[in-house]
């Protein structure tokens, strides 16, 4: 019986134990217990298992703790906060333009200069004396910090799209299907454009009313940021982040990125050199909580696989659907919506799908134009929602500065129900019909 798979029991363990407001990192290693026992894993294996797994997002967390790094320098040379008042003198009492204004910005930092969350803790707190005056339900602003943090690369092979793109690519071919980056962003883009269809569903008629909060931490900085200006020590810092975008454009490699960033900043003295562990400090206590839980949901990921759970969930699906192409693809969205839930990364789930899906959907008859999006979209859905996903604790780690933002109800349900129901429907429909 699917209810008691492995993977399902495990992941709605996972999923139940946060929304009883449990760490995210517990609910992940207790949820990784649960799937490793009822899968009949020996118990002491399991948790080497995940110590093993670890390292698959490595490079993941090494970018989170420099970007974080990278994220303490802007604020101390008070780039943020100059951008802030900026942006707060821009919208003032219009709720609308502040949300779509977040959503864009969010979406810079993972195409134009992909620094990933790594702005919100720096950008957003400034920001929350703004919303309190507005009255703006950051429910809504959750909302358009995960839009921003995943419709850009899902849609565009570029910046962090770039990586997601590649792994769809190869996992695909990996599996017997050749395909290239033109075929998966000339239909990956109408998952972005029904997340665009959800983000217009939260501003405009979820959380358009108004919602009080107390202004607490940001209040006392309101008049010494409307003092800021640009000074040339900005004028670096946004090179330098223009700089990590051009080395991740030409080597791939985002931790070379925010590295050599930071060199930059220090060479023109942007920054002191004496500075700089400081800054390391800051940017794991930034960035580092977040690296650790991708590092776990990593571990998580590898328990699972070694479950070899997911393969009998598919088989057991194929036994239910049988030659109904519209319920195997729901199925195999529902799947990867289970399966991102638990590991809280798309760019992880893609390669364990792709494995099962490509011979399945090739078996049944859909088009390579159906295949990509069926497999991108099964990826994608569950990140914004995922309790251990970066689109969620992200807009967390900004939002909750004052305490007021809870991370599961505030941020978890909010994007799970606005982006993944619109992304499951759009992506069902599109896959019978191309």
């Amino acid at each position: 019986m699917i209810l008691f798979n492995p993977v399902v029991l495990s992941v709605l363990t996972m999923i139940g134990l946060c929304l009883l407001n449990l760490n995210v990192l517990f609910s992940l290693l207790i949820a990784t217990l649960v799937g490793g026992i009822a899968s009949g894993m020996p118990f002491q294996d399991i948790i080497p298992t995940l110590i093993n797994g670890m390292g698959a997002n490595s490079e993941t967390a090494l970018s989170y703790v420099l970007l974080g790094t990278f994220a303490v320098f802007v604020n101390q040379t008070g780039l943020a906060r100059v951008l802030a008042n900026k942006i707060s003198h821009v919208v003032v009492g219009k709720r609308i333009l502040f949300l779509f204004l977040i959503a864009g910005l969010a979406c810079l930092s993972q195409n134009l200069i992909p620094i990933h969350i790594a702005f919100i803790p720096i950008l957003i707190p400034p920001l929350l004396y703004v919303m309190n005056e507005g009255k703006i339900d950051r429910r809504g602003v959750a909302c358009a910090l995960a839009f921003g943090l995943k419709a850009p690369y899902i849609s565009l092979p570029v910046g962090f799209g770039l990586i997601f793109h590649s792994i769809v690519v190869n996992s695909l071919k990996d599996n017997g299907l050749t395909v290239t980056l033109a075929d998966t962003s000339s239909i990956m883009w109408i998952i972005g454009l029904s997340m665009f269809v959800g983000l217009l569903i939260a501003i405009f008629i979820s959380y358009r009313k108004p919602r009080n909060y107390e202004s607490k931490i940001v209040e006392d900085n309101a008049e010494e940021v409307g003092k800021e200006s640009f000074t040339k020590q900005h004028y670096l810092v946004m090179i330098a982040a223009f700089l990590a975008f051009g080395v991740q454009l030409k080597w791939g490699s985002l931790p070379l990125g925010a590295l050599i960033a930071i060199m930059f900043l220090g060479m023109t003295r942007a920054i002191k050199f004496k500075e700089i562990d400081a800054g390391l400090a800051g940017g794991i206590s930034l960035m580092g909580s977040i690296a650790f839980i991708m590092l776990v949901s990593a571990g998580y990921g590898s328990v699972i696989r070694e479950t070899g759970a997911v393969p009998l969930l598919v088989q057991e699906v194929v036994g239910i659907v049988g030659d109904n192409k519209a319920v195997a693809a729901g199925f195999m969205l529902l799947i990867g919506l289970l399966v991102t839930m638990g590991i809280g990364s798309s760019f992880g789930t893609v390669p364990i799908l792709a494995t099962i899906y490509v011979p399945l959907a090739m078996q049944l008859g859909f088009s390579t134009s159906a295949i990509i999006i069926l497999i991108a979209a099964a990826g994608a859905l569950g990140d914004a929602g995922s309790p251990a996903s970066d689109s969620t604790l992200g807009p967390t780690a900004g939002l909750n500065a004052d305490g007021q933002h809870n991370h599961i109800w505030d941020t978890c349900v909010p994007t799970f129900l606005h982006y993944n129901i619109p992304i499951f429907l759009v992506a069902l429909v599109v896959s019978l019909i191309i």
